[in-house]
């Protein structure tokens, strides 16, 4: 039997289009559990042309009515999220309490999102006699999303629900890894009262993506994935005259001070590390030790094998994936590195042919090495050993990267000093994964982020709406001023 066809959306519905079709594969068991429908020219012309047509009325829709539809799909996804949770599982590898955690974070941008009539009001002001200045915000157009494999659910949240509440039609171009979530979310939406054609799903890989890029109907554009795609996404759209936001990858460092808390450091640099299987761009990745550190590392060692691949820990996505993984803790291996955890290679009963990495430590690196630089995106934690927080901010500060930064202390001073010199967008302090709650918004620095502003939050308000500034004059004034 032919797994089942996982369309594209526009009109208002599924669409099966006219590109090439291809088995999308688990990483739980390695089993195909769908067929992808590529996106052709011609069916990606159609969503736009889907997204234009809604967008002439929907623009012009007044925002205090544009956020109902939120309110109620936002109930549909809480009353759904088991059956969303087992899909993101299925198609990501996630454990179904981590697939439900990511849903219900990118359900706080959709509540920030229905919050949009209080945010929206322009200023106003007579700024001379008789003359008054005000703001409007508008949307953009048609614009598009294009979202990675490690969450299928809520970073398309994170998206959409502001750019249709600023009022623009949205495109969402998923990972060709996890195309079934985004899918369920379209239904719900429709389901919420959403016009036909606001909400609209077109899948592909790399063509895809550089075609959604390229199109002249869509105006601006938001990606999260690797920092080399980032960058890519971001000159790219932008040579295309689109306003584009890419998030890319990150090399988050966890400094860990004497007087920190053992118990603490251990239960949360385990967690930070081992979290979605470490594919996450806040997973802590390197951990600088000032000063003696063989208990905490003990400690450590001892949370992350408890930890077990296909238990309290999901699966890595592929197959490629869990190879380069593997790369990775070989050559460090080879060049002397002490593996204090090794999870290579685990076995999980009934889910052989499954992608699985246990969780790893490394312990005595070369601040040079490989595994040091380079972000990679497993639950691998690599341990540097240094003298002074000084020494430890200076190694973060070398990285191109700059997410987050965290640090274990019971020196308010000391995580001063940390806060105020690390050269991260998000740092946490006694927090091994530092991503802000709503209405803060998530954004890092220098190779994490190419383009201004922050994807959720305030300034996400002005990604995705543009001010228009009105100046008017009504009646006649005694007192002349320039601009009377």
């Amino acid at each position: 039997m032919n797994p089942p066809l996982l369309p594209h959306w526009w009109n208002g519905g599924p669409q099966s289009g006219s590109g090439p079709r291809r088995p999308v594969i688990s990483p739980l068991d390695g089993a195909p559990f769908g067929e992808l429908a590529e996106a052709s020219p011609a069916d990606l012309d159609a969503s736009v042309r889907s997204a234009t047509e809604a967008f002439a009325s929907w623009s012009r829709v007044p925002v205090k009515e544009r956020v109902q539809p939120l309110y109620r799909f936002k109930q549909k996804v809480e009353a759904h999220i088991a059956e969303l949770a087992a899909i993101v599982s299925r198609e990501s590898g996630k454990t179904p309490d981590e697939a439900a955690a990511g849903i219900q974070r990118g359900l706080e941008v959709v509540e920030y999102a229905c919050s949009l009539p209080a945010l929206l009001g322009g200023g106003l002001l007579e700024v001379s006699s008789g003359v008054d200045c005000y703001t409007r915000r508008h949307p953009v157009g048609v614009v598009a999303g294009i979202t990675p494999f490690n969450f299928p659910a809520m970073v398309p949240l994170w998206m959409f629900p502001m750019a249709i509440a600023c009022g623009n039609t949205f495109i969402l171009k998923p990972s060709d890894l996890v195309p079934a979530a985004p899918l369920r979310l379209a239904e719900l939406l429709k389901e919420s009262g959403l016009p036909d054609g606001v909400f609209n799903v077109v899948h592909g890989g790399r063509e895809t993506a550089e075609a959604v890029l390229d199109h002249p109907g869509i105006h601006a554009a938001a990606f999260v994935g690797s920092t080399p795609v980032a960058r890519s996404v971001f000159l790219r759209g932008s040579n295309a005259g689109k306003r584009v936001l890419a998030l890319g990858g990150a090399k988050n460092h966890v400094v860990i001070l004497p007087d920190a808390d053992p118990a603490l450091v251990a239960r949360n640099l385990t967690a930070s590390a081992t979290g979605c299987a470490g594919q996450r761009c806040m997973a802590a990745s390197v951990a600088l030790g000032v000063g003696p550190m063989d208990g905490i590392l003990e400690a450590v060692a001892a949370e992350m094998r408890k930890v077990r691949a296909g238990d309290s820990m999901g699966a890595i996505i592929s197959a490629r994936s869990r190879d380069r993984i593997h790369g990775y803790i070989d050559r460090a291996e080879r060049d002397g590195a002490t593996l204090l955890v090794d999870g290579r290679n685990p076995v999980v009963p009934g889910r052989e042919r499954g992608f699985y990495v246990n969780p790893t430590l490394i312990d005595r690196l070369d601040p040079a090495s490989e595994s040091v630089r380079d972000e990679i995106f497993g639950p691998v934690l690599s341990v540097l050993r240094v003298g002074s927080l000084d020494e430890a901010l200076a190694i973060e500060n070398r990285s191109p990267y700059g997410n987050a930064a965290s640090i274990f202390t019971s020196s308010g001073a000391a995580a001063r000093h940390f806060e105020m010199n690390a050269r991260a967008g998000m740092i946490g302090i006694n927090i091994g994964v530092p991503v802000p709650r709503d209405p803060f918004g998530f954004g890092g620095w220098n190779d994490s982020k190419f383009g201004v502003g922050d994807i959720t939050g305030p300034e996400a308000i002005g990604f995705w709406s543009r001010s228009r500034k009105v100046t008017v004059k009504w009646s006649a004034s005694a007192a002349r001023g320039w601009m009377s």
